[in-house]
């Protein structure tokens, strides 16, 4: 009996998206479960998987196609079923569609021109146009294991996955490895083709005017959930500078007692604010609409840049952990998010969120809240000030954080409050480890 493969609702917030590749070509056999293709959503590259047994008859829209959630875009049945009823409904040309070409052959050029996947600034320039194009990564290159975002740069790139060393857990072939043997195998002064673009921004002194670059599903997210943030929620905001000279000499004191206890000074406040939310509900809470939700846990969205926009991984009941999980917990979601490899579960279901900019030698800034939550704070970086303490002028580590609040929420005395707690907190950061 023949089974519909449909583009699946991968993420909570999914409406449409896009395929990247398709890891089965017409004819394979496919079993229940087994992965069929790989689809961009709006968060993350996820895996489609057969709902039911037989063979791949037919691909009925192309590698880089953006389509709503629920279109048919495959069909699998026993090798002797007529499908011909099942492709006429979907609107698709059977026989002459793009995706019904040889399985040795590359994607056509055009549609990854019209909608380019993400690719990373640094990456190494395409051979100069007079040398012959590279030749597509074998086809079992799926099989081995890799990471999602690594198979398609070495497709990008032409390199052949088998003959790359995975450095990732397992053995596992990820970003870096893809890039390393990119850079090797390109002469540094090769420029880069004009079909080929290696960055979604254009270059200065590329003598083009201008040049379009199709949304991502990421960066139509992001659009979208900014537009229903700063319109229609009331925001104002609130800036406080808090001392970091204790948590300094705290950190580094943990440090000197081994890798284990090693932390981040990010890692820190998000322990600072996830206690100071369970103090204070009136900040750790939703709008409704008709009502408002205090949430008695604390689960802390942490933004994470990725190469095409950004995404909050949640450390769920972040007041109840020690640092070294939340370091531990931290450092593993920010990888496997850089690598868009998260789950769903794992970047839905936040209370609060952070976003720090510190390491890029920002000093302050304001957050856009992410709705229905009613707080993000803002975290700057952390510089050495003359300040007054107690009638005498110190060189002192200094940190400005401000905090965007939804006034419908929160109002201005309930948040000092909050930040008046975050501040004893991170002065005396002991109080985050008794």
């Amino acid at each position: 009996m023949a089974t519909k493969v449909f583009m699946e609702a991968l993420s909570p917030t999914m409406e449409e998206g896009r395929l990247v590749k398709w890891l089965k070509n017409e004819g394979d056999v496919v079993k229940n479960g087994e992965t069929l293709a790989e689809v961009e959503t709006d968060k993350a590259i996820m895996e489609l998987v057969a709902r039911g047994d037989g063979v791949l008859r037919r691909r009925l829209i192309a590698e880089g196609t953006t389509t709503a959630v629920g279109t048919l875009i495959g069909v699998v049945a026993p090798a002797d079923e007529n499908i011909d009823a099942l492709v006429a409904g979907s609107g698709t040309p059977a026989p002459a569609a793009p995706v019904a070409s040889p399985p040795a052959a590359t994607p056509a050029p055009a549609p990854t021109a019209a909608a380019p996947a993400p690719a990373p600034v640094q990456a190494a320039p395409s051979a100069p146009p007079a040398a012959p194009a590279p030749a597509a990564a074998p086809a079992n290159d799926a099989s081995l294991r890799s990471s999602p975002l690594a198979r398609r740069l070495a497709a990008d790139h032409g390199i052949a996955l088998g003959a790359l060393h995975g450095s990732g857990p397992g053995g596992r072939i990820i970003k870096r490895d893809v890039e390393a043997a990119a850079s090797s195998t390109t002469p540094p002064s090769a420029a880069p083709s004009a079909a080929t673009p290696v960055s979604r921004v254009p270059s200065p002194l590329s003598g083009e005017q201008y040049r379009d670059v199709p949304l991502t599903q990421i960066r139509k997210t992001i659009a979208r959930r900014l537009a229903e943030s700063i319109g229609p929620v009331p925001t104002f905001y609130l800036t406080a500078e808090l001392d970091m000279e204790r948590v300094a000499e705290m950190r580094t004191a943990m440090a000197e007692l081994g890798d284990a206890y090693k932390v981040s000074f990010n890692d820190i406040v998000i322990k600072a604010v996830a206690t100071a939310l369970a103090q204070h509900p009136e900040c750790n809470a939703h709008w409704q609409g008709d009502s408002i939700r205090y949430w008695n846990r604390v689960h802390l969205g942490m933004a994470v840049a990725i190469e095409d926009g950004l995404i909050t991984p949640v450390i769920f009941d972040a007041h109840s952990k020690g640092l070294s999980q939340i370091a531990a917990e931290s450092r593993d979601l920010a990888k496997r998010a850089r690598e868009r490899k998260l789950r769903p579960e794992e970047y839905t279901g936040s209370t609060f969120s952070i976003s720090n900019l510190g390491m890029f030698g920002i000093d302050q800034f304001t957050a856009i809240i992410n709705p229905p939550e009613a707080g993000i704070l803002a975290v700057g970086g952390i510089e050495a000030k003359a300040v007054v303490v107690g009638g005498d002028v110190q060189v002192r580590r200094r940190m400005r954080v401000t905090m965007s609040c939804d006034h419908r929420v929160i109002d201005g005395a309930a948040g000092a409050r909050f930040l008046q707690t975050l501040r004893r907190l991170v002065e005396n950061p002991l109080l985050l480890v008794y």
